[in-house]
C-alpha cells in the first residue's frame, strides 16, 4: 500500500519519480512510479476505491479504471469483491486503450467477468464531444490543481460542448465505506481472527481490521439495496455525456515523511466523484494536465457510464492531441 504514515509499509512509502521526497500514491504506486520513470511502457493497477486514479495523478501518467466486470480479477488478491477492478496504466490514453483491448473478456475463473465487446480506435480528429463538468469539483483543491483544471476546460472547450452537472444526492461515501468494510472483513476474516494482524507494522492497522468484522448485516444489505438506485441514477446521468470531467485529485502528492491523511482525506482524496464512480463500477481515466507545487504532476479525470470506455478514451485522446503534458518525463539521474 505504501501509505506515508510512519512504518505503514515494510519497505517504506513508494517514492515519486518526479521527486523521491514525495509519495507516488496508493495503492498501485508501483505501477504508477514504474511507468512514470520509464522502467516499463505500461503496467496493470488495481482499484477498489481510487487506487488507479491516485497514483496516475500523482505520478503524471494515464490510468484507466475499467467498468466493474470488464476485466477478470483472477489471480489478484481480493480486497472487496464487488468493488475491485484491474486496469492499465501507461503514458497515453492510446496506450491504455490498446492494453485494455488485450485484457478484456470473460473468464471462467472469475464469474463477474463479462463478455462485452470492446474495440479501441482513436476518434476522428474533427469530432466534437459532449462533456459534463462536475459542478464544484475543484472548490477545495490546491490553487495549482484548480488553475490546471480551469486551463484544461479551456482546451476541452475547443472541441467539446461543456455543461455543468451535479451528482445525485446520495450518501456515496457511506455506501462505499459500508460495502468495503463488510467485504474486506470477510476476505481477511481468517487473518484477522488468527491474531496475526498484530504483526502489521502500522500501529492502527493492528486493531482497525477488527471493526470490519462487526459491520451489521442489515447495514450491508441496506447499502446493497441503495446501491442499485445509485447505479441506475449515475448511469442515466453519465450516459448523456461522452465523459464527465473533474480533477483527478485535489492535491499533488505529499511528502514521504508526512501522514498521507494530512493532505489526502481518507479514501476519496476529497474528490466527490470517487466514491460514486466506484460504488457504481463506472469507468474513468486520469491523464496528466500540468504541474503543481514542488514540481509535482496534477491530473484531470474523464468518467463515463458503464461500458463506455471507448467514449472516455476518445475524449482523453483528443485532449492529449492538444496538450503535451504526457510528453514530460522525470529527470534521469
Amino acid at each position: 500500500m505504501g501509505y506515508t504514515q510512519p512504518n505503514a509499509a515494510f519497505t517504506g512509502p513508494g517514492k515519486n519519480p518526479w521527486n523521491p521526497e514525495f509519495w507516488s500514491g496508493g495503492s498501485s504506486n508501483g505501477p504508477g512510479s514504474a511507468v512514470a520513470a520509464g522502467l516499463v511502457p505500461f503496467a496493470l493497477g488495481t482499484e477498489t476505491w481510487g487506487s488507479i486514479i491516485t497514483p496516475s495523478a500523482f505520478c503524471g501518467v494515464c490510468g484507466l479504471r475499467p467498468t466493474f466486470g470488464r476485466v477478470s480479477r483472477f489471480g489478484a488478491m481480493p480486497l472487496s469483491w464487488s468493488l475491485d477492478k484491474i486496469g492499465p496504466m501507461g503514458l497515453t490514453a492510446d496506450d491504455c486503450g490498446i492494453v485494455l483491448g488485450a485484457i478484456v473478456g470473460p473468464d471462467p475463473a472469475d464469474p463477474t467477468a463479462v463478455n462485452r465487446p470492446f474495440r479501441w480506435e482513436p476518434p476522428d480528429p474533427g469530432r466534437r464531444f459532449r462533456v459534463g463538468v462536475l459542478k464544484g469539483a475543484a472548490e477545495n483543491a490546491q490553487s495549482e490543481v484548480a488553475a490546471n483544471f480551469e486551463a484544461s476546460l479551456r482546451v476541452l472547450a475547443e472541441f467539446c460542448t461543456l455543461e455543468d452537472v451535479e451528482l445525485p444526492d446520495l450518501p456515496f461515501d457511506e455506501l462505499a465505506s459500508t460495502i468495503f468494510f463488510a467485504e474486506a472483513g470477510s476476505v481477511f476474516e481468517d487473518f484477522i481472527t488468527s491474531g496475526r494482524v498484530a504483526e502489521l507494522t502500522a500501529p492502527e492497522d493492528r486493531y482497525r481490521p477488527y471493526a470490519y468484522l462487526v459491520v451489521p448485516a442489515k447495514d450491508y444489505l441496506r447499502a446493497l439495496r441503495l446501491r442499485k438506485k445509485a447505479v441506475r441514477l449515475l448511469n442515466e446521468l453519465f450516459g448523456a455525456y461522452d465523459a464527465v470531467v473533474s480533477p483527478s485529485r485535489l492535491t499533488v502528492a505529499g511528502g514521504i515523511d508526512q501522514d498521507f491523511r494530512t493532505y489526502v482525506p481518507p479514501r476519496t482524496a476529497g474528490v466527490p466523484i470517487s466514491a460514486a464512480e466506484n460504488v457504481a463500477g463506472l469507468p474513468g481515466i486520469s491523464v496528466p494536465n500540468g504541474f503543481g507545487r514542488h514540481g509535482l504532476p496534477t491530473g484531470i479525470q474523464f468518467t463515463g457510464a458503464a461500458f463506455t470506455e471507448e467514449r472516455i478514451l476518445g475524449v482523453a485522446y483528443a485532449y492529449q492531441l492538444r496538450t503535451d503534458w504526457h510528453r514530460r518525463h522525470p529527470p534521469v539521474g
